[in-house]
């Protein structure tokens, strides 16, 4: 990585149930993710967080889609812009979007801030679930299960722009990782131009074959890939503090894998992000440690 890192927080868990993800950027730093890029010689600057509403302060009921759910729709839209401007400024001016979250909505904002209007995006989505849902599918009205198909324009939010982004394809757009899908978003994945590989496709032909070909999907005719990292990837044992944990997820040894493979195509990479920390659930912050490793693996770092 020749460009230098900006880190972006955004303490946001207005698009969850669960409190704590909020202290994510916080834990992450504090984990040791200057120190981790530094020893590859990387030059990282901290942008400082970004402000988000309390959800004691707000209706989440407020604002909402025809026929729809969407929990702090307005506030989400509100954070997710000025997201998309901080990552903006960080591509104008030559530097590397790092983006800690949060939870997953805040995706929406990292890729409309990476993407060209006038060149295309590829999307490699780490992830236990789809987050596929619409307000007119979603069980719980939590818009971090719904910020992949946002971007992509799904449901209603084909008119939204602050959320879709045209300039990614469905085409260019791999899930990894999958093992807990609603009924309604693995119809939507089922009807759509998605690459979606759960669990049992990496037990079958291992994460490095996987990730290979998410990354060819991510990267064909597209002019830079954006990665999303959820920790809720990994199994909980070796991830522990993270906002929706589910049993069955990769291992340590194969995210670091997984995130190797990354950084061979680092020269493609457009933006990046993290999410899902919640210090109130880890066990003395090794999973924010581990956030903070596994980056510096997406950025280069090896045994040897």
């Amino acid at each position: 990585m020749d460009r230098t890192v900006r880190v972006l927080g955004v303490p946001m868990d207005l698009g969850a149930d669960r409190r704590g993800v909020d202290m994510g950027p916080s834990a992450i730093r504090y984990g040791g993710l200057a120190k981790q890029l530094g020893t590859l010689g990387i030059d990282c600057l901290d942008g400082g967080d970004l402000a988000v509403p309390r959800p004691e302060e707000r209706d989440p009921d407020a604002n909402q889609p025809h026929g729809g759910r969407a929990k702090f729709r307005r506030e989400t839209e509100e954070v997710c812009e000025d997201v998309t401007r901080a990552v903006e400024g960080t591509v104008a001016d030559g530097e590397f979007p790092l983006v800690l979250g949060g939870d997953h909505s805040i995706a929406i904002g990292t890729v409309a801030g990476a993407a060209d209007p006038d060149e295309s995006l590829g999307v490699i989505w780490f992830d236990a679930h789809g987050d596929f849902n619409t307000p007119l599918t979603t069980p719980s009205g939590n818009i971090h299960g719904m910020s992949l198909a946002a971007i992509l324009g799904k449901g209603p939010f084909a008119d939204e722009s602050w959320a879709h982004t045209p300039a990614v394809s469905e085409e260019n757009v791999a899930i990894v990782g999958l093992r807990s899908v609603d009924d309604g978003e693995r119809e939507l994945i089922h009807e759509s131009d998605v690459t979606a590989y759960t669990m049992s496709d990496l037990d079958a032909r291992s994460v490095p074959e996987v990730v290979a070909e998410a990354i060819e999907i991510a990267t064909d005719g597209t002019d830079g890939i954006h990665v999303s990292l959820d920790l809720d990837w990994l199994d909980p044992t070796e991830a522990p503090g993270v906002g929706t944990p589910v049993r069955g997820g990769v291992s340590y040894r194969e995210a670091h894998s997984a995130m190797e493979h990354v950084a061979e195509y680092r020269d493609r990479l457009r933006s990046m992000e993290m999410v899902e920390v919640n210090p109130i659930l880890d066990d003395h912050n090794r999973t924010a440690e581990l956030a903070c490793e596994l980056a510096a693996s997406a950025f280069g770092k090896r045994v040897l």
